[in-house]
């Protein structure tokens, strides 16, 4: 793996760029798109956000690759996303989690290079190798309390999967649950979660899904919950595997909740892992270090480590970081822990309350390392 970071001057702009890149092979790319704020209104920022992406496509060793996912982290989403632009050609998601650094938009972006990326069937899918990869973002409802809502955004999203073949139990592998209001909210999604996830067969005696359940304001406020989703068709289920770290964590089904802490998927050629909404928290479900900022930064840090030794990874094959903070006060000093230690990954640090009140800081991740197994095709 490799980084980059390309700052703009005149544009008040800079990328931060993570690429996998093996000889011959589908190549990866997640990056991480700033501006300065300049004092500007919302469209002045925007504009420079788009023209950064103009250039990042430009860029000759991002010449053909195409883009899968974008994410955009918005201070406003009601107001804003109907100024953004209406893309068709990938997955994208908006999401009212503003970027700590005074700016009022971020972008994370996903692509890939070697894959054929179309939209079918309302999905965005990535294509190479007999593997079919769906992202599906945005996706929410306006009636109901947010049980209700999610029920409803669960059972939705079931029906789109049986256009691929494909079953929530059996294919999807990432989901990103945003809670307007999490601390009163975040209850009813888990409650339903839990109950549709039950008749899908999905138990603590089989598995869950790796996820992230934080705060988040969808642009529409009669939302309470909006979902983010990717699947895969066409791999075999020894390819996927379930992270713990028990000397850390234990599972959460011991209070309450229905998620897997990582997901490993391998390929002949590489390994992808998925790690969920880590925070700081010991192997008996308790928070760790309450009160106290860095203490939990740290314990954060050594949780998502051992997630990572499980899965044969480090930290050095992290592509993309997102950083969750209850309270904007500590920004710089999180800033500053993460900087020192992660000079060059692709990160956005964003305002996004945990689930629970106590936790200030939560991360989630991706990992990509080299891989040689000829049981499996390659990626």
């Amino acid at each position: 793996m490799t980084t980059n970071k390309i700052y703009w001057e005149e544009l008040g702009a800079w990328a931060e760029m993570a690429t996998f890149a093996p000889e011959g092979k589908v190549e990866e790319t997640h990056i991480m798109v700033h501006v300065e704020p300049r004092g500007e209104l919302f469209e002045g920022q925007m504009n420079r956000i788009y023209e950064a992406e103009e250039r990042i496509y430009g860029l000759d060793a991002l010449s053909e690759a195409k883009v899968v996912f974008k994410r955009y982290f918005l201070s406003d989403s009601t107001n804003q996303q109907p100024l953004m632009r209406d893309e068709q050609d990938c997955a994208v998601s908006f999401i009212q989690q503003p970027p700590l650094d005074g700016s009022k938009i971020a972008v994370w972006i996903y692509l890939q290079k070697g894959t054929d990326v179309s939209n079918r069937n309302g999905m965005t899918v990535a294509e190479h190798n007999g593997y079919q990869h769906l992202w599906k973002m945005g996706l929410h409802d306006i009636n109901g309390d947010s049980a209700q809502q999610t029920e409803s955004l669960l059972v939705g999203y079931e029906q789109e999967l049986k256009n691929f073949n494909a079953t929530l139990a059996g294919n999807c592998i990432r989901t990103w649950f945003f809670v307007r209001d999490v601390d009163t909210q975040y209850a009813g999604m888990v409650k339903a979660r839990r109950e549709n996830f039950i008749e899908q067969g999905l138990t603590e005696n089989t598995h869950y899904i790796a996820s992230t359940g934080i705060g988040g304001l969808p642009a529409d406020t009669r939302a309470l919950v909006q979902l983010g989703t990717y699947a895969i068709t066409g791999f075999e289920p020894a390819q996927q595997r379930y992270l713990y770290a028990p000397s850390h964590l234990n599972p959460t089904y011991e209070y309450g909740v229905t998620f897997e802490r990582g997901t490993l998927m391998e390929y002949g050629d590489r390994c992808h892992v998925f790690i969920s909404g880590t925070a700081s928290i010991n192997n008996k479900g308790e928070v760790m270090h309450i009160g106290n900022i860095v203490k939990q930064t740290e314990r954060m840090w050594e949780n998502v480590e051992k997630l990572l030794e499980e899965a044969g990874t480090t930290y050095d094959d992290v592509m993309q970081i997102i950083v969750y903070l209850r309270d904007t006060a500590d920004y710089s000093t999180v800033k500053a822990l993460f900087d020192k230690r992660f000079p060059d990954k692709p990160i956005v640090i964003t305002l996004a309350p945990v689930c629970r009140p106590t936790w200030l800081i939560e991360m989630e991740c991706i990992a990509v390392s080299s891989n040689s197994n000829d049981k499996y095709r390659e990626f």
